[in-house]
């Protein structure tokens, strides 16, 4: 009877671990082809392992249901056991806490796991102070429980995506039907709502593929839009859909000549096509290969013929290691897009960057007025610069809205401490002065015993910075003020004293700084430079070039063999000598001041008693750094 009852369990068990295998394949099959929510269905009836509760957690994640996301993730993460989870996982973690407003947590994610120090309160902070504009934002497609999202500027009209055709098959991610591409009017009469609302021809719009992000040329003749392709090609074992911009051209007020630019691949997406304003260029989003993240923004030269050049990625002051797309260029060459790969709020976030100079200032987040913790993304500026059109599933679904922004008023500064670059020690009564890219000074002050200066400065500009003190080398640091980060910029000035830089300087003990090189002789009474001393001479010209700030004093002293005032006399002539020389061979004189001292001062004090070489010791020229 008992070896009956093993049996049947052993069946049980057996039974239930082949159910077990089949409902994981499945549910990884489904997960793989990125139908999300069957993959949910079917992870939650299954063994809670770190991997199983990760796919779970990733199929919320992925259709911004961040509050299950967060409820699944939290089961595996525990800051003192390493969990069996993918390399991802503590982004997607981060990602998630920002999006359900769990900054603390957010922070220490990022922080400890991501390497990226992270303090969200101080980011809004500084937020705060910093972005250019707020927004006012009003939803014009809260009517419709479609996505709705992309805005194109078409003429008089807009063009947007939809899901809203029900007869489109469902897209398996999401189970919401395939976008498709609409044109509609902006009415502005008592509130702002979307009028006249039709789809495009079926010549771009498909059944079973997305189409979205369209953007026209001025004249309305040329449009590039997204679409997938209908061939899934498997990348690393999963299945992806690649996303391509398509290019269609109106003829007789039809579009035709839909076709991929030459730029798209089978095996990489671009998407999000973006013009300049003089249309010579097409900005994108891709993940083709040698992108620094999972999608970075580029773009291509569109030359006169209509074809394209080769594809730019816009570096690191755009792209990050994660996501950046739905790229946007104004007329003021300032580029915006979205990005979840940057300090932010959770999901995309909304950055700009200005162009200077053929290079992208740091990007800066637009703030909170406009960014949530959900994705926000699609941003678009009519001519005014002042009105738009953003995207963002703040309200559950994608939905879009008009914004109006105002300016905010801001003050920026460069500040910092000036210390010494050897010792670190704060250096008092340095003057600090700011100058413009052409050289102009633009501020100047003398820092306290905190050695601290704040200057004013302007945004998008060109700027170097210069600290000096008297015996030290000028130190210049050229920086731009930009929105990516501080209007208080922070620079610490550290420079160098002369005497860390050069052997040949030294300081007594009296604090004096000098200059010590070979003693320069004159025939007695005389007071020409005779070839020996131009050598040495010659060295003081090389680090008065060097150094075109320093500025020295030419101090001649005489032995007592003669009397007072035939030796100071004698002190003075050598003196100025020795700075004509200088003089003739290229130093300016106003950066050269001669003393004469007689016998005033003797570094062997012996009187008349003094030996050959003790009276030579005092026959001296010396070189005093005054600055």
């Amino acid at each position: 009877m008992k070896a009956v009852k093993l049996i049947i369990l052993l069946i049980i068990t057996f039974s239930s671990s082949l159910s077990f295998a089949q409902s994981l394949r499945k549910a990884d099959a489904l997960y793989n082809n990125r139908a999300y929510l069957e993959a949910a269905e079917i992870y939650t009836k299954l063994p809670k392992t770190s991997a199983i509760l990760e796919k779970l957690g990733d199929c919320y994640y992925f259709n911004s249901e961040f509050e299950k996301a967060y409820e699944v993730y939290s089961k595996i993460y525990n800051p003192n056991i390493i969990p069996q989870v993918s390399k991802t996982f503590y982004f997607k973690y981060f990602d998630v806490l920002r999006g359900t407003k769990n900054y603390e947590l957010a922070d220490e994610v990022s922080t400890k796991y991501l390497r990226d120090t992270l303090n969200t309160e101080e980011f809004k902070s500084k937020l705060q102070k910093i972005v250019p504009y707020t927004y006012e934002l009003y939803n014009i497609t809260s009517e419709t429980s479609a996505s709705n999202f992309g805005v194109g500027i078409f003429g008089e009209k807009i063009v947007f995506a939809s899901s809203q055709n029900p007869d489109n098959p469902q897209y398996r991610w999401n189970k919401k039907p395939y976008l498709d591409l609409y044109e509609a009017q902006v009415s502005k009469k008592d509130t702002i709502s979307l009028d006249n609302i039709k789809p495009f021809t079926d010549i771009i719009n498909t059944k079973k593929q997305h189409e979205s992000s369209a953007i026209f040329t001025k004249d309305g003749k040329t449009m590039y839009f997204s679409r997938n392709r209908k061939k899934r090609v498997d990348i690393d074992s999963t299945k992806i859909a690649v996303v391509n911009i398509y290019k269609a051209e109106l003829i007789n007020n039809e579009w035709t000549n839909v076709e991929p630019v030459s730029f798209s691949s089978e095996l990489y997406s671009t998407m999000h096509p973006a013009l300049s304003y003089d249309e010579t260029k097409l900005y994108f989003s891709s993940d083709m290969p040698g992108s620094i993240g999972s999608f970075d923004i580029y773009y291509v030269d569109v030359l006169d013929d209509g074809t394209f050049g080769e594809p730019v990625n816009l570096g690191v002051a755009i792209n990050s290691i994660r996501r950046e797309q739905f790229p946007y260029m104004s007329k003021d060459s300032t580029l915006y897009f979205a990005s979840n790969g940057r300090h932010g709020f959770g999901g995309l976030d909304l950055y700009s960057s200005s162009l200077k100079d053929n290079t992208y200032l740091d990007a800066l987040n637009l703030g909170e007025s406009i960014n949530t913790s959900n994705d926000d993304f699609a941003f678009v500026v009519v001519d005014s610069l002042n009105t738009g059109y953003i995207s963002s599933n703040r309200e559950g679904g994608d939905n879009i809205y008009t914004f109006k922004r105002i300016l905010t008023n801001r003050t920026y500064y460069i500040e910092g401490f000036v210390t010494d670059k050897v010792t670190g020690e704060l250096l008092p009564n340095t003057t600090v002065t700011l100058f413009d890219k052409d050289g102009n000074i633009i501020g100047e002050m003398i820092v306290g015993e905190d050695a601290r200066y704040k200057l004013e400065t302007e945004p998008n500009r060109s700027y170097y910075i210069e600290g000096f003190q008297p015996k030290y080398i000028p130190e210049n640091v050229y920086f731009n003020t930009n929105d990516s980060g501080n209007i208080e910029f922070n620079i610490e000035l550290e420079i160098e004293s002369y005497k860390d830089a050069e052997e040949i300087v030294t300081d007594d003990d009296k604090g004096n700084t000098f200059i010590e090189l070979e003693n320069i002789y004159f025939d007695f009474a005389k007071w020409d430079i005779k070839p020996q001393a131009a050598k040495t001479l010659d060295v003081l010209v090389a680090l008065l070039e060097k150094y075109p700030r320093m500025e020295i004093q030419l101090g001649a002293h005489t032995d007592s063999r003669a009397g007072y005032d035939f030796n100071m006399d004698l002190s003075i002539k050598r003196a100025r000598a020795t700075l004509e020389y200088l003089v003739d061979n290229g130093i300016e004189r106003s950066r050269l001041t001669s003393k004469g001292y007689g016998e005033t001062q003797p570094l062997v004090p012996c009187g008349d008693n003094c030996t050959e070489t003790e009276f030579s010791i005092n026959r001296r020229c010396e070189f005093l750094i005054l600055k």
